[in-house]
């Protein structure tokens, strides 16, 4: 194992309030991104609800400069940006949150687990980030099987500040899967249940800001996983699920703490964000919401 925490998979309350956040392993919180280059991203099929209609519609010009913009947006907040080159028949590698899970060992040094994608189109795109995090000295780990469904930090996301993931399942990613990747990094990992396709990832209707705060889509969750987020962040933010299906509120990306960066428009969310002293920087992603992403599926936090 890489951690010394408790490897298990929490599905249920009673099971989480059992489970003492204070006694976690810390982690250090990553201080770089690593984003793919958009030069050949396009929609050519329907993965989500959101591809539907949008074969060839996208505005490449369009959506490099948005691309760019978000880029200058990290360096300006101080975390600089590493670049994969997309590669030609992978239209949708620019969404750099999907590949790979990184985090870090014991003795607090880099690892990465590879995904295991549900589309064939997007399984190719794996061998061109584990060549790069390859020659970043990254500890590569895979999963036992191709069986084994994992999307990244698409379903699975860091909780600030400590080893345990938060684990959406039942779309892209299989709940059975985090039993294996649980054993495998030696973090405790909570399962949440996704309900709806429009919510497919998780990183579509969570993001975590800090140890006490985070934004949430209720609609996407049953009963067990919302009560379990209650449980866990003192401030939880709901995002109004017009804001989630027309701004990809959800997808938003926290840095620092304080920083939240996000498409514009949502504005309960981005009152409701202010009124906890939150710094919102509000950033155009229209065109990769023609496949289903905004600003956290379009990068990946390294070490």
């Amino acid at each position: 194992m890489l951690t010394t925490s408790k490897p298990t998979v929490i599905d249920t309350l009673d099971a989480f309030k059992a489970l003492d956040l204070a006694t976690l392993a810390p982690r250090r919180e990553p201080d770089k991104v690593l984003m793919c280059s958009p030069d050949y991203f396009c929609v050519i099929d329907v993965k989500n609800p959101y591809m539907e209609g949008n074969a060839g519609a996208i505005d490449l010009d369009k959506a490099k400069a948005q691309w760019e913009l978000l880029k200058a947006t990290f360096e300006r907040l101080g975390f600089p940006v590493e670049v994969i080159p997309g590669a030609a028949g992978c239209e949708d590698m620019v969404f750099a949150a999907n590949q790979t899970l990184p985090g870090l060992d014991a003795e607090d040094r880099p690892y990465v687990l590879l995904s295991n994608m549900r589309h064939p189109s997007r399984q190719q795109e794996v061998a061109h980030y584990r060549a790069w995090f390859e020659a970043h000295g990254y500890r590569i780990l895979e999963l036992p099987s191709a069986d084994m469904l994992l999307e990244g930090q698409g379903d699975a996301l860091w909780h600030p500040g400590k080893k345990l993931i938060w684990g959406g399942h039942g779309h892209r990613t299989d709940r059975s899967t985090y039993d294996v990747v649980a054993a495998l990094l030696g973090v405790p990992i909570v399962a949440l249940r996704l309900v709806t396709d429009k919510f497919y990832h998780l990183d579509t209707c969570l993001s975590l800001i800090n140890e006490t705060t985070a934004m949430v889509v209720p609609e996407a969750f049953d009963a067990e996983g919302l009560a379990m987020l209650h449980e866990a962040f003192p401030n939880l933010i709901e995002i109004p699920a017009s804001e989630a299906l027309g701004c990809f509120a959800g997808n938003a990306l926290a840095l620092g703490g304080r920083h939240v960066i996000m498409h514009p428009g949502a504005t309960q969310t981005v009152s409701r964000l202010r009124a906890q002293g939150l710094d919102v920087i509000e950033v155009d992603t229209s065109e990769y919401m023609k496949s289903g992403g905004s600003v956290f599926c379009l990068k990946m936090m390294i070490y």
